[in-house]
């Protein structure tokens, strides 16, 4: 735990400051993570004795975003150039002998639009007007979830959420990290009304915290299934008390989504 807060403190110290920058600083901090997180995805298939195409996970991902950062027009056009790229490659190692080619594919695809594509919602969401203050909305529902579902379900989870999935993870932290997310939102909703720029109805804060803690636990299950499936702990060790980090963005994923379609739509 002292680890694990160590790092969550020296990434909030670099990723804040970042994040009001915005341009350049914050494309190089997003797409390096990005990155990282793909080439850990590579490493787990690749230990069950898969072969992705890293140079459509690694190179894809990093233009995917530069795109979706700076050129969004264009973002949509070079995600489907790397995977008609991805198909060629494995069409070559297929013709080589590589049998379960049609499996690699499929990985790389998968990857490259989950940790790519999805992944570029992180700009968009800053891309917003009052983007930085956006971002810091949405993000801190997600992290806070996983604080609250972290502290009482290792104190007090008795009941099993997915056994399968991630033994550690109970019901009593489940809906803990969901009780933080909306008191998350509310507050930063408060205090932004009150202090920032951002005009959020406090309900309407409580409502995204709500979302994103309710659903943002699939995104660590997910990746879970990933690590399962070839048998893995951690997705790497790049952050201390964290493991790599993919361990670290898998639930940033899925809260730049849900928190980019519910302040386009309902704010």
């Amino acid at each position: 735990m002292r680890k694990r807060t160590i790092s969550s403190l020296a990434i909030l110290a670099i990723g804040l400051p970042v994040l009001m920058l915005g341009g350049i600083p914050y494309f190089i901090l997003i797409a390096f993570l990005l990155v990282a997180a793909a080439w850990e995805y590579s490493i787990m298939f690749q230990a069950a004795h898969h072969k992705p195409s890293r140079l459509v996970l690694l190179g894809g991902t990093f233009f995917v975003a530069g795109a979706r950062a700076f050129f969004p027009a264009y973002s949509l056009p070079v995600l489907e150039i790397f995977i008609l790229l991805a198909l060629a490659i494995h069409l070559f190692d297929y013709e080589r002998g590589r049998d379960s080619a049609v499996i690699d594919f499929g990985i790389t695809i998968s990857g490259l639009i989950y940790i790519g594509w999805i992944g570029g919602y992180l700009f968009d969401l800053r891309n917003l007007e009052n983007g930085a203050w956006w971002v810091f909305l949405a993000l801190p529902c997600v992290w806070m979830a996983d604080v609250g579902a972290y502290s009482i379900g290792s104190a007090y989870g008795k009941h099993k959420m997915a056994s399968r999935l991630s033994p550690k993870k109970s019901w009593e932290g489940y809906w803990a990290g969901v009780f933080t997310a909306v008191l998350t939102g509310i507050f930063f909703s408060f205090a932004y009304n009150t202090w920032g720029p951002l005009n959020v109805p406090i309900w309407q804060g409580g409502l995204l915290g709500l979302i994103i803690g309710l659903l943002t636990p699939l995104g660590d299950l997910g990746e879970s299934m990933f690590k399962r499936q070839v048998g893995m702990k951690d997705s790497g060790n790049i952050i201390p008390g964290h493991g790599g980090a993919f361990d670290r963005i898998d639930s940033w994923l899925w809260g730049a989504v849900l928190g980019y379609y519910f302040i386009v739509w309902f704010l």
